[in-house]
């Protein structure tokens, strides 16, 4: 039961109520000085110690130690009379016992101050908050070698407001190093300070690949193909909502967005700012940034929502209807389709043929959910995404060149030789469909062609990375923002 205490003379054991209480004192034996090193049993007094040690039977253990006062007997010592320790027992001042000491910070060091706090006092082991954070933070961090392959990202301290910098290594998934901001600078200083990586995987900041750069021009830049699969399905969804869902001509909204679009158009083609722009149209400053760096005023058309109805069913049969007698009654048709089946209300069916749903010959989708079927495998869509992904491809020839580009793209995601081949070929075709937002995406990857190239050939990722993060999210909830960045620095980087 007490074979932690093996190093001690246990003398008594007795009940105290809420705790065991344990009597012990140290062996009789000859303890080195702690300055110039020689043995002695000479005894000079004694002192009384209490500490704890781990609970047994869910109460407390208080130990009574008695440890010896002992006199140095060299000549000249500096340390004539010191009291002794027990190493791997007990440590200098402390009131714990090292194993205690050890499940009290492995507890902080999950859950952290006030909640290892309560833990600890079910557990029979009662500690401040204070207490568990100290302990917490004498945990010393492990020193290793910078890795070969190392993966840079950013994270949140406070979004749009404060980002900080992880460095892991790729291969392990090993917390290397957390800076303080995502500045170029402190990347480059970081990197001069610990040379050693060969592969530097990171998303597309250019702010990294610069401190990269300058800090180890040798180093091979590998650009996340994560990241350049997300950037291609932003784009995808900007292109393509448009093109599927046409809106109404004639509406309110599609009026306003040309007039305004007409507006500050012509007065920036006057030379007039942006400021002065807001000023004369009373409009907000990002409101007329957000037109002006509109090439056309379609791309500021928004899709239609819909959700899918109880009417959706017989769409095709209502449009029958309406083009064989376009006067029909509502109530003609609500008939027509209740024989059919139809369980839904009136105020439905005419909320649906008020909404224009029944025209078109274009499947009315949300940007959102048609750019996933675009995105997705098409061995993982169910037979209904399928049907509806090919009324989606076929609205329009520049849909079923979408498609196709992104199939394409798909395969290179695949890490081989010749990928980088393929990848100037593949560009070529996209610029030659000319898709505005799609052209964009082009241009980012040639400006960052080189970590491109490595993206797609190399078999390194920076997934773990995005692990770490997603880790480090979890602590500062713990924390809840209460805890300084040096705490959250040392939590991350504990293995």
């Amino acid at each position: 039961m007490f074979s932690g205490l093996s190093a001690l003379v246990v003398e008594d054991v007795a009940d105290g109520g809420d705790a065991v209480v344990v009597s012990a004192r140290t062996r009789d034996v000859a303890v080195s000085c702690p300055v110039c090193e020689t043995p002695t049993a000479k005894v000079h007094g004694y002192h009384l110690r209490t500490v704890r040690d781990v609970p047994v039977d869910g109460r407390q253990v208080v130990v009574h130690l008695r440890v010896r006062r002992l006199a140095c007997p060299a000549l000249g010592c500096r340390r004539q009379i010191f009291r002794e320790q027990i190493p791997g027992l007990l440590e200098r001042h402390q009131r714990r016992t090292v194993r205690l000491v050890g499940q009290i910070s492995q507890v902080a060091r999950e859950l952290c101050g006030r909640a290892a706090a309560r833990l600890a006092g079910l557990l029979a082991v009662p500690v401040s908050r204070s207490a568990a954070l100290r302990h917490l933070r004498r945990l010393p961090l492990p020193r290793q070698a910078v890795p070969r392959v190392i993966g840079v990202d950013d994270f949140a301290l406070r979004r749009r407001h404060r980002y900080a910098t992880i460095i892991t290594d790729a291969e392990t998934g090993r917390r290397v190093a957390v800076l303080p901001d995502r500045e170029a600078a402190t990347l480059e200083s970081w990197l001069r300070e610990h040379p050693g990586a060969e592969i530097v995987y990171r998303d597309g900041s250019a702010t990294y690949a610069e401190a990269v750069r300058r800090a180890l021009p040798d180093a091979v830049q590998v650009s996340d193909r994560w990241h350049l699969w997300r950037n291609l399905c932003d784009k995808v969804q900007l292109e393509g909502w448009a093109t599927i869902n046409p809106p109404r001509p004639g509406g309110v909204r599609e009026q306003t967005t040309l007039e305004r679009w007409n507006k500050i158009h012509d007065l920036l083609g006057q030379g007039i700012g942006l400021l002065d722009c807001s000023r004369r149209l009373n409009l907000a400053l990002n409101t007329v940034k957000r037109y002006a760096r509109m090439p056309e005023p379609q791309a500021l058309r928004i899709t239609p929502a819909y959700r899918p109805t109880l009417v959706d069913p017989y769409r095709e049969h209502l449009r029958r209807l309406r083009a064989e007698e376009p006067a029909v009654p509502v109530t003609h048709l609500l008939e027509e389709i209740r024989e059919l089946g139809y369980t839904g209300s009136a105020n439905l069916l005419v909320r649906y043929l008020n909404q224009g749903r029944t025209e078109g010959d274009r499947p009315v989708t949300t940007p959102r959910h048609a750019s996933r079927l675009l995105l997705t495998d098409p061995e993982n869509l169910r037979p209904k995404e399928t049907t509806l992904l090919e009324k989606i491809v076929a609205a329009c020839p520049e849909m079923t060149a979408l498609a196709d580009l992104i199939r394409n793209f798909a395969t290179l995601l695949k890490p081989a030789e010749g990928n980088d081949v393929k990848l100037t070929g593949w560009i070529t075709a996209a610029r030659a469909i000319g898709m505005p937002h799609l052209r964009s995406f082009t241009n980012g990857l040639e400006i960052d062609r080189s970590a491109v190239n490595a993206g797609l050939t190399l078999p390194y990722h920076n997934g773990r990375t995005e692990g770490v993060n997603t880790r480090t999210k979890r602590i500062m909830r713990q924390m809840h923002g209460r805890a300084g960045f040096d705490l959250l620095r040392h939590r991350i980087l504990l293995p």
